[in-house]
């Protein structure tokens, strides 16, 4: 009787330690196919471009895969339970983006301009660089709730990050927009870090204020409205978004910041009329600042007849862009299955080819199939970090991974939407795949805070401390 008993004690207390497996030798896996697949692409666009294998092949395949390597290692070490597909899927992006990057800048039209540079070693330092502080991230945020308590720190940095570039002798003006700042002959993009930033001080405030945002006083034409001082928020939020738009011309940091906030407003207070009162408000910002904005009317025009913007600038009228019907044709010629990496003209759309339009090169090069194939990682991403928020144990958690997710998905629309047409052309960057070191630094430690996340909503429960008088007040049946 006593060994019947001891057994079952045993058994009871230990349930609770199985838990859900770490997945990290399926990370591996995938990850050796997220190194693998930019290395064949690399050897393929060098051989389509010179009729050779690039010397550098060996090199990059081997940097690459040590880099993600070691990121596997800080992810088995330090958040064993996390999501195994993020690292990579964002390890796929980055490498691909090297290699179009590289592809580019081979492009002897692009060589012949005066502004060229090569921009794949700078990109490979900046993508070391992001891996690095995705490491550090991993290292030093031992619990994602920790953020929580510098929910005020985090508005007044995301508030001095958007100002930086408006500071004489430290912002530039580059093509109408004040995005950028400059340090030590290095531009920088603070707008990349502020959405993080900002991320943070939404979750930290909407979890202690949502209970009243969520109050309706009325319902109309079954929507629950607001109460008045219960937009404030949004106001704040939609004031802030208008002034960048106005003062740093930057209409895809406007719509970004403005969106997560809407975002994370619905999923915190789950009213849909918060959404219909910031599309609402958004349509009225941007409609009030193109009336009297050059900058943004240009944008608008070449969205509305590109045609007439290539026209225009081909007869030389200063400040008409032919790049958006560029980027047109590119797509177009790509068909469905592409002309092949190395084989396109898109380095024709000039400077901006490898980090505004890079999609056009994907586009046609890699057709149709390749770019719903990039989208696709995207949207992997994205739903990757709605499971991590679903799966989140703490409210914090839940609206910094829906807001972290939702920026990134927001990101990728508002370039992917702009090259193609779809929108404006925002000036933005797509992540991890165009040139720009801010971007990709910055969307790297995103998806490092996603990674913790995980990590922690993934983790099993401890196991129960076992009773030592679980003996003696069992009943054992005969």
């Amino acid at each position: 009787m006593s060994s019947t008993t001891n057994t079952s004690t045993q058994h009871t207390s230990t349930i609770g330690a199985i838990g859900a497996p770490s997945r990290r030798n399926t990370e591996l896996a995938l990850l050796a196919f997220a190194v693998a697949i930019p290395v064949f692409a690399y050897a393929n666009a060098g051989l389509a471009i010179s009729d050779q294998v690039p010397a550098g092949l060996l090199a990059y395949g081997l940097g690459l895969g040590l880099v993600a390597g070691i990121c596997h290692l800080a992810v088995r070490k330090f958040a064993p339970y996390a999501d195994p597909l993020m690292l990579p899927l964002a390890t796929l992006l980055n490498g691909l983006g090297l290699v179009v990057i590289w592809r580019l800048d081979q492009s002897e039209r692009l060589q012949l301009r005066d502004e060229f540079f090569e921009a794949s070693p700078r990109q490979l330092l900046y993508s070391a660089l992001g891996m690095a502080l995705f490491i550090a991230v991993l290292v030093f945020l031992k619990d994602h709730r920790v953020l929580q308590r510098y929910t005020y720190i985090s508005m007044a940095a995301a508030l001095v990050l958007l100002l930086l570039p408006l500071v004489p002798g430290l912002g530039l003006n580059v093509f109408g927009a004040r995005i950028w700042i400059s340090i030590f002959g290095f531009t920088i993009q603070p707008g990349e870090f502020a959405k993080i930033v900002l991320a943070i001080f939404f979750a930290g405030y909407l979890m202690v204020k949502r209970d009243a945002l969520a109050l309706a006083s009325r319902r109309f034409m079954g929507l629950y409205l607001p109460r008045g001082r219960d937009l404030g928020p949004i106001l704040v939020v939609w004031v802030l978004s208008i002034l960048i738009l106005v003062f740093e011309t930057d209409l895809g940091t406007s719509l970004l910041f403005f969106g997560m906030f809407v975002i994370m407003l619905y999923v915190a207070t789950e009213r849909t009329s918060w959404i219909v009162f910031g599309l609402l408000m958004s349509a009225a910002g941007a409609v009030g600042v193109a009336s009297f904005e050059i900058h943004v009317q240009q944008r608008v025009q070449a969205w509305l007849d590109p045609m007439r913007e290539y026209e225009l600038s081909q007869q030389g009228i200063v400040g008409h862009s032919q790049q958006s019907m560029e980027a047109l044709w590119a797509f177009g010629s790509g068909g469905t299955l592409g002309t092949g990496l190395g084989q396109g003209n898109s380095d024709l759309i000039g400077f901006a080819a490898n980090s505004d339009f890079i999609l056009a090169t994907f586009g046609e090069e890699l057709g149709l199939a390749g770019v719903m194939a990039i989208l696709l990682v995207y949207g992997l991403i994205v739903e990757r970090g709605i499971r991590t928020s679903l799966a989140a144990r703490d409210p914090f958690g839940k609206l910094l991974a829906v807001g972290l997710s939702g920026a990134f998905g927001l990101q990728v629309f508002v370039v992917a939407g702009g090259v193609m047409g779809l929108i404006p052309l925002t000036g933005m960057t797509l992540p991890f795949v165009a040139y720009g070191g801010s971007s990709v630094i910055a969307n790297w430690a995103l998806i490092g805070i996603l990674i913790r996340i995980s990590d922690t909503a993934r983790r099993p429960a401890p196991a129960p401390a076992p009773n030592p008088d679980a003996e003696m007040t069992q009943v054992v049946r005969p």
